[in-house]
């Protein structure tokens, strides 16, 4: 019998932190068992630019699919397409704000609305600070309707040695908010005596 692979879309927009995308990717493509569909907006590929050393073409090829933010007849486009969960990592308040308001009008945020319609894990890396009022009652609407606001805080109750260390847990937390198990993020075994 062949194990179903968990089919996770992957959204990467223009917020600070485009690290944490590309980290997700990277450890997602040495897992068998997860199939990715990535999409990475226009102001993402701007801010990789700007934050790192990566190429887009090696960050696309660590995708499984990669589809054009503005290919809104893809696939992921339609409740028909079997998927497993999303997370948009790091999410900009302008795709949380799309998504709140159901403003479907690209790829990456038509396949986050259908993934709520279809009641399915939505997780939203969200990298801003500090918030308005605004930022705050689109997270409240967001959680009302199924999804989980993961705001891009680091921990050090793991105690990090390094800035992947930070990125890896955060990464591995977010994992997990949609069910998949991985080795980045410890589990908290209490406080040290």
């Amino acid at each position: 019998m062949v194990q179903k692979k968990f089919k996770l879309i992957v959204g990467i927009t223009g917020a600070t932190g485009a690290i944490y995308g590309i980290r997700l990717l990277e450890y997602l493509s040495k897992v068998n068992s997860v199939e990715t569909s990535l999409i990475i907006s226009e102001a993402a590929e701007i801010t990789i630019k700007h934050e790192t050393d990566y190429k887009i073409d090696k960050i696309k090829a660590l995708a499984n699919r990669v589809y054009d933010i503005n290919d809104i007849g893809a696939p992921l486009a339609s409740g028909s397409y079997k998927r497993d969960g999303m997370i948009v990592i790091p999410c900009s308040v302008k795709t949380m704000a799309a998504l709140a308001n159901s403003l479907a009008m690209n790829l990456l945020i038509r396949a986050g609305d259908v993934t709520l319609k279809e009641k399915k894990p939505l997780v939203l890396a969200v990298r801003e600070t500090p918030l308005h009022l605004g930022h705050l009652r689109n997270m409240v609407a967001l959680s009302e309707i199924g999804t989980t606001i993961m705001p891009l805080c680091p921990s050090f109750y793991h105690r990090p040695k390094s800035l992947t260390e930070i990125v890896d847990f955060t990464v591995g937390r977010a994992l997990n908010l949609v069910g998949i198990e991985n080795s980045l993020a410890k589990e908290y075994k209490g406080s040290r005596k």
